[in-house]
C-alpha cells in the first residue's frame, strides 16, 4: 500500500477494529463475492490487518492473495476493501495487538496466530473506496 491508499474513516477503522471478528469474503472472476468467511482482526497504526491462522494453505488466503479486491461486514455494516501483503516492519504492532484483543482465548487459539505460518499471511485491508 503507498501513500494513495484510501484510509479508514475513523468510525469504520473503530467499529471493524474493535469488532471480535469479522467476516471476509473475496470477488471471483465475475464480481460476484464468495461465502464470508470469520476471521479476527486487529486495528494498527490506522489500519486493519487479518491473518490466516493455516498460513498461506488457507482458502480465504489464497483467493485474496490472488484477487485482493472483496468485502469485510460485522452486523449492520459491509465495506468493499483491498487486500495487500502486510510490511514486515508491523509484524510486533501486529502481533502486540493480537495479543492483546485474543489472549483471553488462550494460547490454544492466540499461538498459530503468532507463528511464522500465519505472520507470513498477514494481510492489510484498505477500503475500496
Amino acid at each position: 500500500m503507498n501513500d494513495t491508499t484510501p484510509a479508514w474513516s475513523g468510525s469504520e477503522l473503530s467499529r471493524f477494529g474493535d469488532a471480535e471478528e469479522i467476516e471476509i469474503s473475496t470477488r471471483r472472476r465475475d464480481g460476484s463475492l464468495r461465502p464470508f468467511v470469520p476471521i479476527w482482526v486487529v486495528a494498527v497504526g490506522g489500519a486493519l490487518y487479518v491473518r490466516s491462522y493455516r498460513g498461506a494453505a488457507g482458502a480465504w488466503y489464497r483467493y485474496a492473495a490472488g484477487r485482493p479486491a472483496g468485502a469485510i461486514r460485522i452486523p449492520g455494516q459491509q465495506a468493499e476493501v483491498v487486500a495487500a501483503a502486510a510490511d514486515p516492519g508491523v509484524r510486533e504492532q501486529v502481533d502486540a495487538a493480537y495479543r492483546a484483543k485474543y489472549a483471553r482465548y488462550g494460547t490454544t487459539y492466540l499461538r498459530p496466530m503468532l507463528a511464522d505460518q500465519a505472520v507470513a499471511a498477514t494481510l492489510r485491508l484498505a477500503p475500496a473506496h
